[in-house]
């Protein structure tokens, strides 16, 4: 495939620049607020002691686990919804939508009847100490009801970006995640006549904000004249040959998310093992991270929407140069960024309850993640946007799932429990997997084969 000059003139770095902050800004800034609010919430549990903290750390890994699952299977249907948005083609982004939402429902209600029966025995698989599981119980029932609130929220909002209304799904989050705050303060600690719930009442508070997130959702889109809006049997009307290409495309990334989330939580469960205390170090740099990390990673979300559309226009020549270029300000934004998480980390971690060893441990994970986030940007920059939005799933399952599980989880284990390495040198031996996993994606990237349009003879 080669690119004429006009092809690369088309594109103005200003331009390209601007529509990036049109549709990422509005994601960076939801995952901003996001990792802020859950920053207060994390210290309002750490002020609980720092087994509290390492309940909730384990606790919610059930619920990342699910959540990476929706996100996997949403950004396979992601694929046609930014390429049918290029077509203007709405009937068939509320079907790819509908479907979205009855794949992930089903599924929602097995995680929901896991954690409400069976939540000793996920517990266990993350940590071995019997006060941490017996603290953790009450929080996994309490917030299983979740399960039935995500699909729904989650299907919508990817319907919502594709279509470049992120301001939206912005807004309900952002009310969202204040309830969320202003209930943990009031059912942690028992403020305004409410009961003190200490952990529960975090999970509480979380389901809670989930149902007014997903009501101010749903009156975006059915309560006012939204292109997204529609019969309910128009979602549900997915044919089988849409629901079928869907779920080709979808299920490598389904699969692919859901085996990385679970290779995190693996690398959760070894470093947990090392004590309780690095444990609560570990949850406290995860999400402190997240404050400067998801902003970022919002430039994925950007290249999907934005590069996905030109495919779905037929124009490839400039969804490629659009990707690499984007690719570069991804790049940037992790160098900035893990330059900000240095600067501000500590302040943070002073405001921990943190024994001293705890807190140099806290510090000294903190520095490992801020150095190699611009490596972690760029990895995540090609999987969940250049090779999604072209619908080249399965290599970027193949290369994720397979450097996760062979490098890194192998390597937390290892230096965790065998060699017994000091918590920030096991995280840092971790990080093999995303240097390995740079040369692979790199070479799909430029061998160009993700440039493919998935939505011809739709």
């Amino acid at each position: 495939m080669s690119y004429s000059s006009e092809t690369l003139n088309t594109i103005d770095n200003k331009r390209l620049l601007k529509s990036v902050l049109v549709v990422a800004g509005p994601i960076a800034l939801q995952s901003l607020i996001a990792s802020s609010l859950n920053l207060v919430d994390n210290l309002m549990i750490g002020a609980l002691g720092e087994l509290a903290l390492n309940a909730v750390g384990v606790s919610v890994q059930l619920f990342f686990i699910y959540w990476m699952f929706v996100f996997g299977f949403a950004s396979g249907g992601a694929t046609f919804m930014a390429q049918f948005y290029g077509t203007h083609d709405y009937a068939n982004i509320r079907r790819t939508t509908g479907f979205i939402l009855t794949v992930a429902f089903g599924m929602g209600l097995v995680f929901f009847l896991v954690a409400m029966i069976f939540p000793q025995y996920v517990l266990r698989v993350f940590t071995k100490y019997p006060e941490v599981i017996e603290t953790g119980i009450p929080y996994v029932r309490t917030g299983a009801f979740t399960f039935l609130l995500i699909p729904i929220t989650q299907s919508f909002t990817v319907a919502l970006r594709a279509s470049q209304q992120t301001h939206l799904p912005l807004i309900a989050s952002v009310i969202g995640l204040c309830t969320n705050t202003v209930m943990n303060y009031c059912l942690i600690y028992g403020h305004f006549g409410l009961p003190r719930m200490e952990v529960q009442g975090a999970a509480l508070a979380t389901v809670i904000s989930r149902i007014v997130e997903l009501s101010i959702l749903l009156f975006f889109i059915f309560g006012r004249n939204n292109i997204i809006r529609g019969p309910l049997r128009e979602f549900f009307g997915y044919g089988k040959d849409l629901a079928g290409r869907i779920f080709r495309n979808a299920l490598p990334t389904t699969i692919n998310e859901t085996m990385w989330s679970l290779g995190n939580s693996m690398y959760i469960a070894a470093f947990a093992r090392i004590s309780i205390t690095a444990g609560a170090a570990v949850q406290a740099c995860n999400t402190i991270n997240s404050i400067f990390s998801m902003a970022a990673f919002s430039i994925g979300d950007a290249v999907l929407i934005l590069v996905g559309q030109k495919l779905g226009e037929r124009k490839q020549s400039e969804a490629f140069e659009m990707a690499k270029r984007m690719l570069v300000m991804g790049v940037a934004a992790g160098i900035v960024l893990g330059g900000l998480t240095i600067i501000f980390g500590k302040p943070i971690l002073s405001l921990f309850d943190f024994s001293e060893e705890g807190a140099t441990d806290a510090w000294r994970i903190l520095v490992v993640y801020a150095a190699s986030l611009w490596l972690a940007v760029y990895n995540g920059v090609i999987v969940t946007g250049v090779l999604r939005c072209g619908g080249d799933t399965r290599f970027a399952m193949f290369t994720e799932v397979g450097t996760v599980w062979l490098i890194g989880v192998p390597m937390a284990f290892v230096t965790s429990l065998f060699l017994k390495w000091p918590i920030f040198l096991a995280v840092l031996a971790v990080k093999l997997e995303d240097v390995v996993k740079l040369f692979f994606l790199t070479w799909r990237f430029k061998s160009r084969k993700w440039v493919n349009n998935v939505i011809d003879g739709l």
